[in-house]
């Protein structure tokens, strides 16, 4: 990859020096659509910085149920690998490319020595764990204080605006994983969706219409 290259996937870090260390240090990945990039309980040993596609953040639980936190697009990195790697500590989260996703990995030690040598790098982190956290907020609500329905449907925008599209191609039992609950709650809950001709199911797909937010909204 070429520095010019770098400077367009990259468009909010324009420290000519920050973006050569990063390509002289940081190896760029390739993950397919499905891809499992981390799981609890492995060692992280770079700092992902998403150039192309997306990532989805999980939590897991003992039994291996999982819980949508939040998802990574281009530009960004994850909090809970910035933790992880500063403490030294195991991953508690599962990394899964929600689409072909190219990233750029910053080596550990890099890391906490960009910390201190790049102005522009720092800033990054401490934008990553602020905005990151205030999805963990929204996600923690969620679940404390949202019904199931509610949650559904801002998983679904969250979805269409990820994935830029009006046509979900997904089952309902992968939402259930996501969201923490039973096929049986999602089925019938969409099929309440479909009732009021908010959308339309199809075979592992689900059509939204185009003003779905503002009828969730009112």
């Amino acid at each position: 990859m070429e520095l010019e290259e770098l400077k367009e996937k990259l468009p909010n870090l324009t420290d000519p020096n920050l973006l050569e260390a990063m390509l002289k240090y940081g190896t760029v990945h390739v993950f397919q659509d499905g891809k499992t990039i981390t799981e609890p309980g492995q060692f992280i040993k770079m700092v992902p910085v998403i150039l192309e596609g997306a990532i989805k953040i999980m939590r897991m639980d003992e039994d291996g149920k999982e819980l949508f936190l939040y998802y990574l697009e281009p530009g960004e990195t994850c909090a809970l690998s910035l933790t992880c790697c500063s403490a030294s500590k195991p991953s508690e989260i599962k990394a899964v490319a929600e689409e072909k996703t190219t990233l750029i990995g910053i080596p550990i030690q890099k890391h906490e020595e960009w910390t201190d040598k790049f102005k522009q790098w720092k800033e990054f982190v401490a934008m990553t764990y602020q905005t990151r956290f205030m999805e963990m907020l929204v996600a923690l609500d969620a679940v404390a204080f949202k019904r199931m329905d509610e949650r559904l449907m801002r998983y679904i925008v969250t979805k269409m605006k990820q994935q830029k599209t009006n046509e979900l191609h997904t089952t309902h039992q992968e939402i259930a994983n996501e969201l923490g609950t039973s096929r049986e709650v999602i089925s019938r809950l969409l099929k309440q969706l479909e009732k009021k001709k908010w959308i339309e199911l199809g075979r592992n797909i689900i059509y939204i219409r185009d003003d779905f937010e503002e009828l969730i909204s009112i």
